[in-house]
C-alpha cells in the first residue's frame, strides 16, 4: 500500500515558484497497476523518485508498506566509478537478495558485454537504463516504478522488456508512465491522472486516456 499524506512539491523556476505536487491525500489501491498520465513537465517522474525515496517532498509524506524499486531507468542509484557488475553485486546485498543469481540475471538480460565488467562513467545513458531495468527486474519488489517500460533499446530488446515486465507482474503491481496507450492497457488496470498539481483516480483505464487525450487537446 502507498499512501500519500499532504504531499506536496515544488521547486523554484527562474526566480518563481512551481507547484507540481499540491496537497495530494490519496491511498493508492493495493494489487493495483497503476498508468500515470499526465502532460510533460506535469510532475510524474518527481512524483515517481518521491514515492522512491530517492527525492523528499516539500511537505507531508508517502507511507509505504511493502518494498518499492527505484524508478526504472534513474542512474541515481549506482555509482559511476564502479563497473556494472559491481553496482549489480552492491544492490544484491542492499536488497538481501542471492548476489550470483542477480548477476547471472543482469547480465544476460542488459546484454551489455564486456561494459558489464567496465565503470558506468562509460555508459550511455541507454545503458544505464538497460542496466537499471535488468537490476529491478531481478529483484522481487511488491511494486515496481517503471518510466516506459518499452522505451530502451531496438524492438527485440523493448519486446523482451515488455515480457519479462508482464511476468513480474502476475505477482507484483506498478506504477508506470507511459506514452504509449498499448502499454497502458496492456499492463495497467486503473489510472491516475497528474494535473494542475492534483491526482485524479480511475478505476477505469480507458476513461483516464480519455481525459488524458482531451487535456493534450
Amino acid at each position: 500500500m502507498i499512501l500519500f499524506e499532504n504531499l506536496s512539491k515544488g521547486f523554484w523556476v527562474r526566480g518563481e515558484w512551481h507547484t507540481v505536487l499540491d496537497n495530494l491525500t490519496l491511498t493508492l489501491p493495493r494489487g493495483k497497476s497503476l498508468a500515470l498520465l499526465g502532460r510533460n513537465g506535469a510532475g510524474k517522474s518527481t512524483l515517481l523518485k518521491i514515492i522512491a525515496g530517492t527525492m523528499p517532498p516539500t511537505a507531508g509524506r508517502v507511507v509505504v508498506h511493502g518494498s518499492v524499486s527505484w524508478p526504472v531507468g534513474f542512474g541515481g542509484s549506482f555509482h559511476r566509478d564502479l563497473t556494472g557488475a559491481q553496482n549489480t553485486k552492491f544492490l544484491a546485498r542492499v536488497y538481501g537478495v542471492d548476489t550470483q543469481t542477480l548477476v547471472d540475471f543482469v547480465e544476460d538480460f542488459a546484454e551489455l558485454g564486456k561494459h558489464f565488467h567496465m565503470p558506468m562513467s562509460t555508459y550511455s545513458s541507454g545503458m544505464y537504463s538497460r542496466l537499471a531495468f535488468g537490476v529491478s527486474m531481478g529483484i522481487a519488489f511488491d511494486v515496481y516504478l517503471v518510466d516506459e517500460v518499452t522505451a530502451v533499446g531496438d524492438a527485440r530488446f523493448r519486446a523482451k522488456s515488455a515480457a519479462v515486465f508482464a511476468e513480474r507482474m502476475k505477482h507484483a503491481s506498478s506504477v508506470l508512465v507511459s506514452h504509449n496507450p498499448g502499454d497502458i492497457q496492456k499492463f495497467c488496470d486503473a489510472a491516475l491522472l497528474l494535473h494542475a498539481g492534483k491526482l485524479t483516480y480511475f478505476d477505469d483505464v480507458d476513461q483516464a486516456l480519455a481525459a488524458h487525450g482531451a487535456l493534450l487537446r
